[in-house]
């Protein structure tokens, strides 16, 4: 098992020491050579889509089976679950009045266990909740999200008010999970289930954010012109990139855990 265990080991060890520009460089040739796996195994890239909202569901499954059996919601942000559904409620929104199809089921159900799961910290679960821990100021995501929706939106013919909905869910759910990274800073160690639904939740926008660049690369950028003009369609992209890499570290220090063997995640100063 040792044997075993060493190169990885040793290739994880020498990547921590790393400058943060060469970590950078090399999470940038993974996703690469990632995106390019996933180009020649997946041939229909919109089942990226739903396997992106599989990994997500779960996720959510993970963390219901952690507050059902543990009793406990200690290393959960409620601030992030609450901004998770406000950006699914916005974009259910849209999605029933712009273009109703599967996806809209999918954001019901989510939206279903999102606010199952608001509750159970809120009232059910509260004496667990670290309240301390979760300090994060929402209005610090939530108003920038909403000026820049304002002011960068899609150019479709609907109806101005949806566009802006639709621009606002799209930038919030991008920075929707800083809060519970947040909460994993302040404590430092993450127990196995939030650790698993986090991960859960990189995975997915990973899958997410694979799936808008390969149709981009497959369209020849035409689906970016179908999105509209303007800052508009390369910001939807800038939006599916940032959420792949404001996970990033965590999944790094997640899969190397895993691979140690330890059950619970302890993270090094400095991460998220």
């Amino acid at each position: 098992m040792k044997a075993t265990k060493r190169p990885i080991h040793a290739v994880a060890s020498w990547v921590q020491r790393q400058p943060p520009k060469i970590k950078a460089f090399l999470a940038v040739i993974s996703g690469m050579a990632a995106l390019v796996f996933l180009r020649m195994v997946v041939h229909d890239h919109d089942n990226l889509f739903v396997a992106a909202e599989a990994v997500h569901a779960i996720g959510i499954s993970v963390l219901i089976y952690k507050l059902m059996k543990e009793k406990t919601c200690a290393g959960l942000s409620l601030k992030s679950q609450e901004l998770t559904a406000i950006f699914l409620a916005v974009r259910l929104y849209c999605s029933v009045v712009m273009e109703y199809d599967i996806h809209t089921l999918l954001d019901s159900a989510t939206l279903l266990t999102t606010l199952w799961v608001i509750y159970m910290i809120r009232f059910k679960l509260r004496s667990s909740y670290m309240d301390d821990k979760d300090n994060f100021a929402i209005y610090y995501v939530l108003i920038p999200c909403a000026v820049l929706s304002l002011l960068i939106h899609p150019t479709t013919p609907h109806n101005l008010i949806n566009r802006i909905c639709w621009a606002f869910c799209v930038f919030l759910e991008a920075v929707s999970v800083l809060p519970q990274l947040r909460v994993m800073q302040n404590t430092k160690i993450v127990e196995p289930f939030t650790a698993h639904y986090v991960f859960a939740l990189g995975v997915a926008r990973f899958l997410s954010c694979a799936h808008w660049v390969l149709q981009v690369l497959d369209t020849r950028g035409r689906l970016l012109t179908a999105l509209g003009y303007g800052l508009w369609p390369p910001m939807v992209l800038l939006s599916e990139i940032v959420q792949t890499f404001i996970l990033a570290d965590f999944c790094y220090y997640y899969v190397k855990s895993l691979f140690g063997g330890q059950l619970v995640l302890r993270l090094p100063s400095g991460v998220v």
